[in-house]
Protein backbone atom coordinates (compact mmCIF):
# COMPACT_ATOMS: atom_id res chain seq x y z
CA UNK A 1 0.00 0.00 0.00
CA UNK A 2 1.92 3.29 -1.05
CA UNK A 3 1.76 6.27 1.24
CA UNK A 4 -1.19 8.33 1.17
CA UNK A 5 -1.12 12.17 1.14
CA UNK A 6 -3.56 14.67 1.56
CA UNK A 7 -4.80 15.90 -2.02
CA UNK A 8 -6.99 18.67 -2.42
CA UNK A 9 -8.07 20.03 -6.09
CA UNK A 10 -9.20 23.21 -7.04
CA UNK A 11 -12.01 23.53 -9.69
CA UNK A 12 -15.26 21.76 -10.32
CA UNK A 13 -14.96 21.57 -13.67
CA UNK A 14 -14.82 17.88 -15.36
CA UNK A 15 -11.54 17.39 -15.21
CA UNK A 16 -10.45 18.83 -11.99
CA UNK A 17 -13.40 16.26 -11.25
CA UNK A 18 -12.13 13.25 -12.80
CA UNK A 19 -8.65 13.96 -11.70
CA UNK A 20 -10.13 14.06 -7.57
CA UNK A 21 -12.18 10.95 -7.90
CA UNK A 22 -8.76 9.04 -8.85
CA UNK A 23 -7.00 10.23 -6.29
CA UNK A 24 -10.02 9.54 -3.79
CA UNK A 25 -10.03 5.95 -5.91
CA UNK A 26 -7.06 5.20 -4.39
CA UNK A 27 -7.37 5.76 -0.92
CA UNK A 28 -5.28 8.93 -0.55
CA UNK A 29 -7.89 11.82 1.51
CA UNK A 30 -9.19 14.09 -1.23
CA UNK A 31 -10.83 17.29 -1.30
CA UNK A 32 -12.43 18.99 -4.49
CA UNK A 33 -12.60 22.58 -3.99
CA UNK A 34 -15.78 24.39 -5.80
CA UNK A 35 -16.24 28.37 -6.03
CA UNK A 36 -20.15 27.65 -5.17
CA UNK A 37 -20.76 26.55 -2.54
CA UNK A 38 -24.54 25.53 -2.92
CA UNK A 39 -22.87 23.34 -5.78
CA UNK A 40 -20.56 22.01 -3.90
CA UNK A 41 -23.05 20.89 -1.37
CA UNK A 42 -25.69 19.43 -3.44
CA UNK A 43 -22.52 17.49 -4.99
CA UNK A 44 -21.48 16.24 -2.54
CA UNK A 45 -24.60 14.81 -1.26
CA UNK A 46 -25.52 13.37 -4.74
CA UNK A 47 -22.04 11.91 -4.78
CA UNK A 48 -21.57 13.09 -8.79
CA UNK A 49 -20.91 16.39 -9.99
CA UNK A 50 -24.36 17.17 -11.42
CA UNK A 51 -23.23 20.03 -13.55
CA UNK A 52 -20.20 19.10 -15.66
CA UNK A 53 -20.42 15.06 -15.09
CA UNK A 54 -23.78 13.90 -14.41
CA UNK A 55 -24.54 10.39 -14.30
CA UNK A 56 -21.00 9.36 -13.24
CA UNK A 57 -20.77 8.31 -9.56
CA UNK A 58 -18.11 9.56 -7.41
CA UNK A 59 -15.28 7.78 -5.02
CA UNK A 60 -17.23 7.58 -1.50
CA UNK A 61 -13.52 8.82 0.42
CA UNK A 62 -14.21 12.50 -2.12
CA UNK A 63 -15.15 15.89 -0.26
CA UNK A 64 -16.75 17.98 -2.33
CA UNK A 65 -16.62 22.00 -0.50
CA UNK A 66 -16.88 25.58 -0.84
CA UNK A 67 -15.10 26.02 2.21
CA UNK A 68 -11.34 26.84 1.05
CA UNK A 69 -9.35 27.19 4.08
CA UNK A 70 -10.22 23.63 4.75
CA UNK A 71 -9.55 22.23 1.35
CA UNK A 72 -6.65 23.60 0.92
CA UNK A 73 -5.13 23.94 4.28
CA UNK A 74 -2.57 20.89 5.02
CA UNK A 75 -2.42 19.27 1.62
CA UNK A 76 0.63 18.16 0.02
CA UNK A 77 -0.27 17.86 -3.25
CA UNK A 78 -2.83 21.07 -4.68
CA UNK A 79 -3.97 20.59 -8.66
CA UNK A 80 -4.97 24.10 -9.69
CA UNK A 81 -7.96 23.22 -12.78
CA UNK A 82 -8.99 27.14 -12.80
CA UNK A 83 -9.91 28.43 -16.44
CA UNK A 84 -7.09 31.02 -17.59
CA UNK A 85 -9.31 33.28 -16.59
CA UNK A 86 -9.40 33.27 -13.14
CA UNK A 87 -6.31 31.26 -12.78
CA UNK A 88 -4.14 33.85 -10.83
CA UNK A 89 -6.83 34.85 -9.02
CA UNK A 90 -7.48 31.74 -7.12
CA UNK A 91 -3.79 31.03 -7.31
CA UNK A 92 -3.53 34.36 -5.42
CA UNK A 93 -6.40 33.37 -2.93
CA UNK A 94 -4.83 30.15 -1.81
CA UNK A 95 -1.19 31.29 -0.65
CA UNK A 96 -2.30 31.70 2.69
CA UNK A 97 -3.70 28.70 2.86
CA UNK A 98 -0.72 26.70 1.71
CA UNK A 99 1.18 24.61 3.90
CA UNK A 100 5.41 25.24 3.36
CA UNK A 101 6.22 21.89 1.93
CA UNK A 102 2.77 21.92 -0.53
CA UNK A 103 3.49 21.24 -4.66
CA UNK A 104 1.68 23.00 -6.72
CA UNK A 105 0.13 21.18 -9.88
CA UNK A 106 -1.52 23.20 -12.71
CA UNK A 107 -3.70 21.05 -15.11
CA UNK A 108 -5.24 24.26 -17.03
CA UNK A 109 -4.66 24.60 -20.45
CA UNK A 110 -4.54 28.19 -21.27
CA UNK A 111 -2.20 31.73 -21.48
CA UNK A 112 -2.84 34.58 -19.74
CA UNK A 113 -2.64 37.65 -22.43
CA UNK A 114 -0.69 39.86 -20.21
CA UNK A 115 2.55 38.71 -21.10
CA UNK A 116 2.13 35.32 -22.84
CA UNK A 117 1.91 33.81 -19.31
CA UNK A 118 1.40 29.94 -19.26
CA UNK A 119 -0.31 28.41 -16.24
CA UNK A 120 2.95 27.62 -14.39
CA UNK A 121 4.58 30.65 -14.97
CA UNK A 122 1.57 32.04 -12.70
CA UNK A 123 2.07 29.49 -10.32
CA UNK A 124 6.24 30.40 -10.55
CA UNK A 125 5.47 33.93 -10.09
CA UNK A 126 2.54 33.97 -7.15
CA UNK A 127 4.03 30.94 -5.18
CA UNK A 128 7.82 31.13 -5.40
CA UNK A 129 8.70 28.89 -2.69
CA UNK A 130 7.20 26.06 -3.67
CA UNK A 131 8.26 23.04 -6.18
CA UNK A 132 5.53 23.12 -9.11
CA UNK A 133 4.38 21.29 -12.07
CA UNK A 134 1.87 20.69 -14.76
CA UNK A 135 -0.31 17.63 -15.63
CA UNK A 136 -1.02 17.48 -19.01
CA UNK A 137 -2.63 14.67 -21.93
CA UNK A 138 -4.97 13.50 -24.30
CA UNK A 139 -7.57 13.21 -21.51
CA UNK A 140 -11.29 13.47 -22.08
CA UNK A 141 -12.74 13.84 -18.01
CA UNK A 142 -15.93 11.54 -18.90
CA UNK A 143 -13.69 8.52 -20.38
CA UNK A 144 -11.43 8.97 -17.24
CA UNK A 145 -14.47 8.50 -14.85
CA UNK A 146 -15.77 5.36 -16.85
CA UNK A 147 -12.47 4.04 -16.11
CA UNK A 148 -10.91 3.84 -19.94
CA UNK A 149 -7.60 3.58 -20.35
CA UNK A 150 -6.21 7.22 -20.35
CA UNK A 151 -2.10 7.90 -20.33
CA UNK A 152 -1.20 11.79 -19.14
CA UNK A 153 2.05 13.63 -18.85
CA UNK A 154 2.90 15.15 -15.49
CA UNK A 155 6.52 17.92 -15.93
CA UNK A 156 8.50 19.27 -13.60
CA UNK A 157 11.77 20.42 -13.16
CA UNK A 158 11.53 18.83 -9.58
CA UNK A 159 11.87 14.99 -9.29
CA UNK A 160 9.92 14.92 -6.21
CA UNK A 161 6.61 16.40 -7.98
CA UNK A 162 7.06 14.42 -10.60
CA UNK A 163 6.93 11.29 -8.21
CA UNK A 164 4.65 12.43 -5.73
CA UNK A 165 1.70 12.65 -8.79
CA UNK A 166 2.83 9.47 -10.46
CA UNK A 167 2.34 7.49 -6.98
CA UNK A 168 -0.76 9.65 -6.70
CA UNK A 169 -2.60 9.18 -9.60
CA UNK A 170 -1.40 6.31 -10.91
CA UNK A 171 -4.19 3.03 -11.54
CA UNK A 172 -5.16 0.28 -13.58
CA UNK A 173 -6.47 2.83 -15.90
CA UNK A 174 -4.80 6.01 -15.53
CA UNK A 175 -1.03 5.83 -16.21
CA UNK A 176 0.89 8.92 -15.98
CA UNK A 177 4.20 9.61 -18.07
CA UNK A 178 7.28 11.76 -16.94
CA UNK A 179 9.11 14.76 -18.22
CA UNK A 180 11.27 17.46 -17.74
CA UNK A 181 10.03 20.02 -20.06
CA UNK A 182 7.23 21.72 -18.12
CA UNK A 183 7.11 24.65 -20.73
CA UNK A 184 7.12 22.23 -23.96
CA UNK A 185 4.10 20.03 -21.98
CA UNK A 186 2.20 23.16 -21.38
CA UNK A 187 2.21 24.77 -24.56
CA UNK A 188 1.15 21.67 -26.42
CA UNK A 189 -1.97 21.81 -23.92
CA UNK A 190 -2.66 25.39 -24.52
CA UNK A 191 -1.60 25.20 -28.57
CA UNK A 192 -3.56 22.52 -29.76
CA UNK A 193 -6.92 23.78 -28.89
CA UNK A 194 -6.42 26.41 -31.24
CA UNK A 195 -6.08 23.47 -34.26
CA UNK A 196 -9.18 21.90 -33.08
CA UNK A 197 -11.03 24.68 -34.03
CA UNK A 198 -9.90 23.96 -37.33
CA UNK A 199 -10.35 20.74 -37.84
CA UNK A 200 -13.95 20.80 -36.75
CA UNK A 201 -14.47 23.66 -39.04
CA UNK A 202 -12.92 21.62 -41.96
CA UNK A 203 -15.04 18.71 -40.43
CA UNK A 204 -18.14 20.62 -40.92
CA UNK A 205 -17.34 21.66 -44.62
CA UNK A 206 -17.31 18.44 -44.86
CA UNK A 207 -13.47 17.63 -45.56
CA UNK A 208 -12.36 14.37 -46.20
CA UNK A 209 -9.54 12.51 -44.20
CA UNK A 210 -6.87 13.65 -46.60
CA UNK A 211 -7.56 17.19 -45.74
CA UNK A 212 -7.86 16.30 -42.16
CA UNK A 213 -4.64 14.19 -42.27
CA UNK A 214 -2.65 17.14 -43.70
CA UNK A 215 -4.81 19.59 -40.73
CA UNK A 216 -3.20 17.55 -38.39
CA UNK A 217 0.21 17.33 -39.61
CA UNK A 218 0.61 20.63 -40.02
CA UNK A 219 -1.01 21.95 -36.80
CA UNK A 220 2.11 19.86 -35.57
CA UNK A 221 4.83 21.22 -37.36
CA UNK A 222 3.31 24.53 -36.48
CA UNK A 223 3.13 23.60 -32.45
CA UNK A 224 7.07 22.54 -32.88
CA UNK A 225 7.82 25.37 -35.18
CA UNK A 226 6.31 27.85 -32.28
CA UNK A 227 7.24 26.23 -29.33
CA UNK A 228 11.07 25.94 -30.05
CA UNK A 229 11.18 29.86 -30.75
CA UNK A 230 9.70 29.89 -27.33
CA UNK A 231 12.62 28.26 -25.56
CA UNK A 232 10.57 24.56 -25.63
CA UNK A 233 11.65 21.56 -27.02
CA UNK A 234 9.98 20.58 -30.31
CA UNK A 235 10.55 16.91 -29.57
CA UNK A 236 8.06 16.98 -26.41
CA UNK A 237 5.24 17.41 -28.96
CA UNK A 238 6.02 13.90 -30.37
CA UNK A 239 4.56 12.73 -27.07
CA UNK A 240 0.97 12.44 -25.26
CA UNK A 241 0.79 16.00 -24.85
CA UNK A 242 1.94 16.87 -28.25
CA UNK A 243 0.70 14.84 -30.72
CA UNK A 244 -1.73 12.71 -28.28
CA UNK A 245 -3.64 15.72 -27.40
CA UNK A 246 -3.65 16.92 -30.67
CA UNK A 247 -5.38 13.89 -32.30
CA UNK A 248 -7.37 13.35 -29.65
CA UNK A 249 -8.61 17.11 -29.69
CA UNK A 250 -9.00 17.56 -33.21
CA UNK A 251 -11.07 14.29 -34.05
CA UNK A 252 -13.78 14.38 -31.46
CA UNK A 253 -16.88 16.13 -31.28
CA UNK A 254 -16.15 15.53 -26.72
CA UNK A 255 -13.57 18.34 -27.50
CA UNK A 256 -15.27 21.79 -26.81
CA UNK A 257 -12.98 23.19 -29.23
CA UNK A 258 -13.45 21.22 -32.17
CA UNK A 259 -17.18 21.55 -31.80
CA UNK A 260 -16.43 25.85 -31.70
CA UNK A 261 -14.97 24.89 -35.07
CA UNK A 262 -17.64 22.92 -36.21
CA UNK A 263 -20.85 25.33 -35.10
CA UNK A 264 -18.65 27.83 -36.35
CA UNK A 265 -18.42 25.77 -40.11
CA UNK A 266 -21.96 25.83 -40.17
CA UNK A 267 -22.36 29.32 -40.01
CA UNK A 268 -22.88 30.51 -37.08
CA UNK A 269 -21.58 33.45 -35.09
CA UNK A 270 -18.69 33.33 -32.71
CA UNK A 271 -20.67 34.65 -29.76
CA UNK A 272 -23.73 32.52 -30.02
CA UNK A 273 -21.67 29.41 -30.20
CA UNK A 274 -19.53 30.25 -27.17
CA UNK A 275 -22.13 30.67 -25.14
CA UNK A 276 -23.92 27.78 -26.73
CA UNK A 277 -21.08 25.18 -25.28
CA UNK A 278 -21.74 25.89 -21.58
CA UNK A 279 -17.75 25.56 -20.57
CA UNK A 280 -14.89 27.11 -21.33
CA UNK A 281 -13.11 26.89 -24.88
CA UNK A 282 -9.81 27.95 -24.48
CA UNK A 283 -8.72 27.85 -27.86
CA UNK A 284 -10.78 31.11 -29.25
CA UNK A 285 -8.77 32.92 -26.40
CA UNK A 286 -5.75 31.30 -26.94
CA UNK A 287 -5.92 32.12 -31.00
CA UNK A 288 -5.70 35.70 -30.31
CA UNK A 289 -2.64 35.53 -28.34
CA UNK A 290 -0.50 33.28 -30.32
CA UNK A 291 -1.08 35.21 -33.52
CA UNK A 292 0.18 38.23 -31.70
CA UNK A 293 3.19 36.14 -30.69
CA UNK A 294 3.84 34.43 -33.46
CA UNK A 295 3.59 37.49 -35.30
CA UNK A 296 5.88 39.07 -32.95
CA UNK A 297 8.65 37.13 -32.80
CA UNK A 298 8.15 36.16 -36.85
CA UNK A 299 7.10 32.91 -36.51
CA UNK A 300 5.65 31.47 -39.68
CA UNK A 301 2.47 29.63 -38.73
CA UNK A 302 -0.22 29.67 -41.50
CA UNK A 303 -3.29 27.48 -40.00
CA UNK A 304 -2.95 29.98 -37.26
CA UNK A 305 -3.10 32.99 -38.95
CA UNK A 306 -6.19 31.64 -41.28
CA UNK A 307 -8.16 30.52 -38.59
CA UNK A 308 -7.78 34.59 -37.09
CA UNK A 309 -8.49 35.54 -40.76
CA UNK A 310 -12.18 33.99 -41.12
CA UNK A 311 -12.95 34.36 -37.16
CA UNK A 312 -11.55 38.19 -36.84
CA UNK A 313 -11.12 39.77 -39.94
CA UNK A 314 -13.68 38.66 -41.19
CA UNK A 315 -12.52 36.82 -44.72
CA UNK A 316 -14.44 33.68 -45.82
CA UNK A 317 -13.14 29.92 -45.32
CA UNK A 318 -13.01 29.29 -48.62
CA UNK A 319 -10.54 32.52 -49.60
CA UNK A 320 -8.34 31.42 -46.80
CA UNK A 321 -8.17 27.68 -47.79
CA UNK A 322 -7.09 28.82 -51.13
CA UNK A 323 -4.40 31.43 -50.13
CA UNK A 324 -2.97 28.11 -48.04
CA UNK A 325 -3.34 25.99 -50.85
CA UNK A 326 -1.58 28.11 -52.65
CA UNK A 327 1.42 29.26 -51.25
CA UNK A 328 4.92 28.50 -51.08
CA UNK A 329 5.32 25.09 -50.57
CA UNK A 330 8.30 24.05 -48.27
CA UNK A 331 9.94 21.00 -47.06
CA UNK A 332 7.89 18.51 -44.99
CA UNK A 333 9.56 17.62 -42.00
CA UNK A 334 11.63 19.94 -39.57
CA UNK A 335 14.64 19.47 -37.43
CA UNK A 336 16.07 17.16 -39.32
CA UNK A 337 18.64 19.57 -41.14
CA UNK A 338 16.32 20.74 -43.98
CA UNK A 339 15.55 24.52 -44.29
CA UNK A 340 11.65 24.83 -43.22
Amino acid sequence: MRDTVKVCVLGGGSFGTAIANISATNGHPTFLWMRDSALADSCHQARENTRYLPGYPLADGLEITGDLERAVGGSELVFVSIPSHSFRAVTRQIKPYLSASAMVVSTAKGIEPDGFTLMSQILEQELPDHPIGVVSGPNFAREIVQHQQTGTVVASEYEAVVRCVQETLRSETFRVYANTDRYGVELGGALKNIYAIACGMAAALGAGHNTQAMLLTRSLAEMGRFASEMGANPMTFLGLAGVGDLILTCTSDLSRNYRVGYELGKGKPLQSVVSGIGQVAEGVNTLQQVKRKADELGVYMPLVSGLHAIIFEGRSIADVARHLMLGEQNTDVEYTGQTA
